[in-house]
């Protein structure tokens, strides 16, 4: 173990149930996990980004399933310190993920100083990325990947459409679509559409303006979109139950799952599910298949995505950017859903 790593580290630690402001605070006596196992690595944390998974266990979880206190969030990019005999050295600058936090053992997140982490979900920053660039690439683009590819089977050729395209996950969705070869119609509200268009979208629909389900049986493509990907969690099933009249025959209609945010959107949710599960069509069921996935990581995915960065195919977006002492006001932001792109901390403001 290197000398100069500290004892204690300071992070940010979730210690009870509620919003970020009600269940977050701030502590400069953390240990810092120093004793790594065998294939694990060190890493001093420069960046890392918050998501809305992040806030909704913080908000959501019931004590059952996590104990508390922990420390919040997944994705970071950051430099190894120590690396027992990995393929790493010490000063390598890495980017990755742990989606087993927060619900592992160490109870430990990316929202602190230092991060002890399987090698296997570590990989080298990309070619001219920062920091802060990189800490946004991994949860969204995987599950942005996953959703298009993995559960949606889209090829190249084909047709997509992707609700919330300036959303973290629609913002890689759109861009690996178009490396695939595809065609790509996506959403957002009208003051995204320049980024949306500068991604790469075929065409862009401000769903500000009417209903989606609405504009899209009123415009008909041809062909039909061979896979929707609801990039936004949508609880609202009216994009679901019109879309035989956009959706192909045998297209799929692929959902990050519906996120309520208020408990009185839970109802609407039950309305979703009898729609896409129960309600057969003889009664009105829509003869289209629906399905929500959750992401998981896989190093060789995140490989591709980071080749596919490196070579300019796939960028990532940072929305803004919040000093370490601010990840409350940080998580007030992206609970808006007005963010057009990661929203990002720095953990170490030194960093470059």
């Amino acid at each position: 173990m290197p000398s100069n790593i500290p004892g204690v580290q300071q992070a940010w630690r979730a210690v009870g149930r509620g919003t970020p402001s009600e269940a977050l605070r701030f502590e400069t006596n953390v240990p810092v996990p120093r004793e790594l196992g065998e294939g694990e690595v060190l890493v001093k944390i420069h960046a890392a980004s918050i998501s809305q998974a992040g806030w909704k266990i913080m908000r959501w979880m019931p004590w059952i399933f996590i104990q508390r206190p922990y420390t919040p969030e997944f994705d970071f990019a950051g430099v190894v310190v120590d690396h027992n005999n990995t393929h790493f050295s010490v000063g390598d600058k890495v980017f990755g993920t742990d989606d087993n936090l927060p619900t592992s053992s160490l109870h430990q997140g990316t929202l602190a100083q230092y991060i002890r982490i399987p090698a296997s979900k570590v990989l080298p920053l990309p070619s001219d990325t920062t920091p802060s660039q990189a800490s946004g690439i991994p949860g969204s683009a995987l599950t942005a990947y996953r959703g298009l590819f993995e559960v949606g089977g889209l090829e190249a050729g084909q047709s997509v459409f992707i609700n919330g395209g300036s959303s973290s996950v629609g913002i890689f969705a759109i861009q690996l679509a178009k490396a695939k070869g595809c065609r790509v119609v996506a959403s957002a509200s009208g003051k995204n559409e320049e980024l949306v268009r500068s991604l790469g979208a075929d065409d862009f629909i401000d769903y500000t303006l009417a209903p989606l389900s609405q504009t899209l049986s009123s415009n008909p493509q041809y062909p039909k979109f061979n896979l929707i990907l609801d990039a936004v969690g949508l609880v609202d099933p009216s994009l679901y139950t019109s879309c035989e009249a956009y959706l192909a025959p045998n297209g799929i209609f692929v959902s990050t799952g519906p996120q309520p945010q208020v408990w009185g959107e839970v109802l609407t949710v039950f309305k979703l599910f009898w729609n896409v599960s129960m309600r057969p069509t003889w009664l009105g069921g829509v003869r289209r298949k629906w399905t929500f996935y959750s992401t998981g990581l896989k190093p060789e995915v995140l490989e591709t995505i980071t080749q596919l960065v490196s070579d300019g195919k796939v960028k990532p977006i940072v929305d803004s950017v919040y000093p370490f002492e601010d990840v409350v006001n940080a998580y007030e932001h992206l609970m808006t859903y007005r963010a057009g792109g990661k929203v990002i901390v720095m953990v170490d403001r030194e960093a470059n």
